[in-house]
């Protein structure tokens, strides 16, 4: 496994200057941003789509400083009750596949997208319960009207591409848990899997051993971001985890992302590493500093200083006591 990191925090910084530094720190793989809400201060991707000159010096200029690229990552929302916005949103996936295919990457970083509640809604609609009815039936709508059908192409031109499509599980759309993406990927086709990103699933209360080892038995998991999040149990046991606050009121907030290490323990995520391996994931544990609390050449350092303990550099031997 490579300890990787998502170079969106680093933006303001030239890419050769922020190589040259995630180098130094002990960075193996590096993960672009080319779109949608992560921006693509790195990686223009409609300047470097269909240009071989300028894909030819970026994959230069990433292996003169020992690194790879284990991803492309265009956050957005295919699903969006506006035509335009959807549109938009399913051109920048199709092109971020192109764009892969055509420098040697495998996957694809995005979110599933959320539609409306129905065909007349005018901004996305994350329906949380079952009650009352018209929720069930919004959801309905959601999966079957509006989200297989645009995730069909979709899966169907990364597998064109032999690329794959990861999605990060997140609230606040369709996708957001481990069964739902099961869901997604049955009716889709395996090109679909996670960019798994144990942030989002923590302060839901989910296991995430127990979602990796059900995703990854599997074969589900095609990337991983490393990112922590801590739950503050004062706030969280009056208003619950379901948080409304700004990020950035830290000491109102039931729970806040973390830099690696400050949410969950080393050991902890020592266990998380090992459990990726025993379902055969050995890809890029990329970090995405998202830390209000530090900066972010400080919550990437002290993340990759945990991380360089937990990781396995070499594989298993012969099992010989057994």
């Amino acid at each position: 496994m490579d300890v990787g990191v998502l170079t969106v925090a680093l933006g303001e910084e030239p890419l050769d200057q922020t190589l040259e530094y995630l180098s130094e720190i002990g960075v193996g793989a590096v993960e672009f941003g080319c779109g949608g809400f992560v921006g693509d201060s790195h990686l223009a991707r409609e300047e470097y789509l269909d240009d071989e000159a300028a894909q030819q010096e970026l994959l230069e200029l990433v292996a003169e400083h020992d690194l790879e690229i284990s991803a492309l990552s265009t956050h957005n929302n295919p699903l969006h009750p506006d035509d335009d916005r959807a549109d938009r949103a399913v051109t920048e996936i199709q092109e971020a596949v192109r764009l892969a295919d055509q420098l040697g990457v495998e996957n694809v970083n995005t979110f599933s997208g959320l539609p409306g509640g129905g065909p007349n809604d005018e901004v996305p609609n994350w329906v949380t319960a079952p009650w009352p009815p018209e929720h069930a039936e919004a959801l309905d709508y959601q999966w079957e009207e509006v989200a297989v059908p645009t995730w069909t192409a979709l899966a169907e031109h990364a597998d064109d591409h032999g690329v794959n499509i990861c999605i990060e599980m997140h609230p606040n759309m369709l996708v957001y848990e481990p069964t739902g993406l099961m869901r997604l990927r049955e009716a889709t086709n395996e090109r679909i899997g996670a960019n798994f990103d144990p942030s989002h699933l923590y302060w839901q209360g989910i296991d995430v051993t127990e979602a990796i080892r059900f995703l990854g038995e599997r074969d589900a998991i095609h990337h991983f971001h490393a990112k922590d999040t801590k739950v503050y149990d004062a706030n969280a046991r009056v208003k619950g985890v379901l948080d409304t606050e700004p990020y950035t009121a830290e000491a109102d907030r039931s729970w806040l992302f973390r830099s690696i290490g400050y949410g969950h323990g080393e050991s902890h995520w020592k266990d998380i590493v090992s459990t990726l391996r025993m379902v055969g994931y050995e890809g890029a544990l990329s970090i995405e500093h998202e830390d209000s609390l530090t900066s972010s050449r400080e919550g990437l350092e002290r993340a990759v200083d945990v991380l360089q303990r937990a990781v396995f550099e070499t594989q298993p031997g012969d099992a010989y006591w057994a």
